[in-house]
């Protein structure tokens, strides 16, 4: 079973591979757990070992190839989107186009209905459709009630849910999908990844690893996001001036010069620098209210504002 070459995760890859051997697949599949962690490379694996099954052995080179390109006709992936004037964008199309959305992408009714028409024609090549569904979580209401009724009727197809966990989904979802957890890693097993992928210069910053807890893909997104932030300002913001308008100040640059999302980690970043360097509780409780708030989309200069005012009384 080639699809499957994945560090930690051996009672997922178990799980499938048993319902693969017994023939016993099920109509839908739950893959939880935290980002960076290995659920969407399962997922193609599992994906390719999908499309084979039952196929002659000389074919299925062919179905794999495709299915890691991206190009398989029995195979659909569904990302979240933007709406931009009436066309569906994931969001790398809606930043390579240079538009900026202050919430993030979901998936819509309308995806949901191209798999519904998708899985109604029977499969072209495999003996079963596939389809794939990242982040799942993020399904709109209206999209969730209607996958609800392609799962009572799948037809000859089997379909993948990524989420976090299960309470991030309706309980009529998780209900109809055999879950399948994803823990996160070992250190040992995290350097190992990091090492195979090319990445292993994070681990010379055992703060990165830290606030990755586990997790390949959030120690690589961590140290992306690190890397664009001026050292002054990491600088400034781990021994803030005392001036109340010289916060002020960082607090603009701040909200002016990084992406939501890099100001989204920040947080995290000071959450392990106070609590490792000071064991400061206020400090922790000041910066997750931070987070809170700026996941609720309030003008990011005024949280950093408040938040930099109340780190400098610490």
């Amino acid at each position: 079973m080639t699809g499957f070459s994945l560090i930690g995760q051996q009672q997922a890859i178990e799980l499938l591979q048993q319902a693969l051997k017994a023939n016993c697949i099920a109509p839908a599949y739950l893959f939880t757990g935290p980002l960076g962690i290995g659920r969407s490379l399962m997922a193609k694996g599992f994906t390719q070992e999908l499309i084979c099954h039952g196929v002659p052995p000389e074919q299925q080179a062919r179905y794999r190839q495709r299915a890691q390109d991206g190009n398989h006709p029995d195979v659909l992936s569904i990302l979240p989107t933007y709406l931009h004037q009436g066309q569906l964008l994931t969001a790398q199309e809606a930043e390579a186009q240079g538009l900026k959305r202050k919430a993030p992408p979901q998936i819509r009714i309308e995806q949901i209905r191209e798999i519904a028409h998708f899985l109604s024609h029977p499969p072209l090549e495999a003996c079963r459709s596939v389809v794939v569904i990242e982040e799942a979580q993020t399904m709109t209401e209206g999209a969730a009630n209607a996958l609800l009724k392609t799962l009572e009727e799948p037809g000859i197809a089997t379909l993948l849910l990524i989420a976090p966990s299960t309470d991030s989904l309706l309980p009529t979802l998780v209900s109809r999908c055999h879950t399948i957890p994803f823990y996160r890693l070992s250190q040992a097993e995290t350097a190992q990844v990091l090492e195979q992928t090319g990445h292993k210069h994070i681990l010379e910053h055992p703060e990165l690893m830290e606030i990755a807890q586990g997790s390949p893909g959030e120690a690589i997104i961590a140290y992306e996001l690190w890397q664009t932030i001026p050292e002054g300002l990491r600088n400034s913001l781990t021994h803030l001036p005392s001036p109340p308008l010289k916060l002020l100040e960082l607090a603009k640059i701040i909200s002016q010069e990084l992406e939501p999302e890099t100001q989204l980690w920040l947080v995290d970043y000071l959450q392990y620098y106070y609590w490792h360097t000071h064991h400061n509780q206020r400090a922790l409780k000041c910066l997750e209210k931070t987070k809170q708030t700026l996941l609720s989309y309030v003008q990011s200069r005024l949280v950093w504002e408040w938040t930099l005012l109340e780190l400098a009384k610490n």
